[in-house]
């Protein structure tokens, strides 16, 4: 098999039957044999998900992987059980696009140094827009923050074609990530002690350290829902982005280098501890103190492989990082764009 297409569900029979219609539709050509298979992982749905996959959609291969496992090791163990070159982690409430798939993978046969790539990623909700989670790929500052082209903090900038050029990436959105299997592999896949949120950042910056690239095609455009099995505003996503974050700056960043954004983000973080409250969320108050805690509890069992990570560094200065603030730029230099920060990307 060429390629796997595989989704994570939980809980999702809605946006199964709500999404899976499209993507067959978008996939598959016809009656033609395919060198796609499309797999449903389920992390122990108990919405009769399997069961509605087996009534409705019979051709889709089903592994139950039997309990929630989370974002990260349900993949890894929903991978370890395809055979394909490439496999696509998509989301349960993406929508695809005529030949969204032939993009990605006829670039990556093409260009062997190429690891993972994306497609464009817009809303669902308002089309014309980029969406928050992957827009056009993504991108990191020297702190550790997120962000992407075509998505700078909170502003998302309309599509007008300003970003449909290829471009190589810091990370790929785990919304739509197409990977070479073989380097899922090598890198060790995802880190299930994540459990969710980072995981496919962290996936991303173990590739470009040891030289592997990351590509936005935004020839290929799906749309993603986005919020559809955790809220935005969820406390726990609030944790886990703020915990995995510490982890991911800590597993891939140089001993000194870490000592120094540590410092500069225990102030930022409390700011933004100090904002929520402020803002009467008072979950996320208690989940960011709760996240920076649960850091430092199990900060040492990152160790091997912040050392493993240190020794097998090919290339340490990543060209896709932003050697500034986006957060000062953003709030005190008015920064809004992507273009504002890479001029010509």
């Amino acid at each position: 098999m060429k390629t796997s297409v595989v989704i994570l569900n939980w809980n999702g029979k809605s946006l199964l039957e709500r999404f899976l219609p499209n993507i067959i539709a978008n996939t598959f050509p016809g009656n033609t044999k395919s060198d796609v298979e499309l797999i449903v992982a389920d992390n122990g749905s108990s919405d009769n998900s399997l069961e509605f996959l087996k009534d409705k959609f019979p051709f889709v291969r089903r592994i139950n992987l039997g309990k929630n496992l989370g974002f990260a090791e349900g993949y890894n163990q929903a991978l370890a059980q395809a055979e394909s070159e490439y496999v696509v982690l998509m989301n349960s409430d993406i929508e695809v696009t005529q030949g969204w798939l032939p993009v990605l993978i006829n670039f990556m046969d093409m260009h062997q140094d190429v690891a993972a790539c994306q497609p464009k990623i817009r809303s669902l909700r308002q089309k014309n827009y980029f969406e928050h989670a992957g827009a056009c790929g993504g991108f990191i500052d020297i702190l550790g923050y997120p962000f992407c082209r075509g998505r700078v903090i909170s502003y998302v900038e309309e599509d007008t074609g300003q970003y449909d050029t290829p471009v190589d990436l810091f990370w790929a959105t785990g919304a739509c990530l197409c990977i070479r299997m073989e380097d899922y592999r090598n890198i060790g896949g995802l880190d299930a002690r994540f459990f969710a949120h980072m995981e496919e950042i962290d996936l991303c910056w173990r590739l470009r350290s040891r030289g592997r690239r990351i590509v936005c095609l935004p020839q290929s455009c799906v749309y993603h829902l986005g919020g559809a099995t955790l809220n935005m505003n969820d406390p726990l996503k609030t944790f886990l982005n703020y915990r995995n974050n510490l982890l991911m700056l800590y597993k891939n960043c140089t001993s000194r280098r870490f000592i120094f954004v540590f410092i500069i983000r225990l102030f930022l973080d409390y700011l933004s501890a100090f904002l929520f409250l402020f803002s009467g969320k008072f979950g996320d108050v208690k989940s960011l103190i709760r996240a920076r805690w649960s850091f430092w509890r199990i900060k040492s069992k990152f160790k091997t492989q912040h050392i493993e990570n240190m020794q097998q560094t090919k290339l340490s200065n990543i060209p896709e990082i932003y050697f500034g603030s986006i957060i000062f730029d953003y709030y005190f230099k008015g920064k809004r764009r992507f273009s504002d920060f890479f001029p010509g990307k």
